[in-house]
């Protein structure tokens, strides 16, 4: 059964989509931006707090569906600029314990807002085996 997933701790939709949709135990969240969940607008001091601030949007997202950054197995990084991969990377490192999920990094030439960065992930519930 498909359930949308809405929280107030991230930004509100800007478009005709919902933060997240969940389907059994896979939950597939709407690309994050770095944008403030209260003000709508980007935070300041570049990609490295976009970054952050897009991963606590989405770590936000996460716990509203009953999900956590370790139940992430697949993420896409939407870059302005090829050149931020390494900033980004070191940002994106500090959000997991080690067990990193599958991931791509694309250039793009613009997001929404003027945004620098754009994370999108997918998360799964795994049972344990017997």
């Amino acid at each position: 059964m498909k359930k949308v997933i809405v929280t107030t701790q991230a930004p509100a939709a800007i478009g005709p989509y919902s933060q997240a949709i969940q389907m059994g135990d896979m939950l597939f969240i709407s690309g994050q931006l770095g944008l403030d969940p209260t003000t709508g607008n980007l935070v300041e001091s570049g990609v490295k707090a976009q970054a952050a601030q897009a991963f606590r949007n989405i770590r936000a997202i996460l716990s509203e569906a009953g999900y956590t950054m370790q139940n992430l197995v697949k993420t896409t990084v939407f870059l302005t600029d090829m050149a931020d991969f390494a900033a980004v990377n070191e940002v994106y490192a500090s959000f997991f314990d080690g067990a990193f999920p599958a991931r791509s990094a694309v250039a793009v030439r613009s997001l929404p807002k003027n945004g620098l960065v754009e994370i999108e992930c997918i998360a799964m519930k795994i049972s344990e085996q017997p």
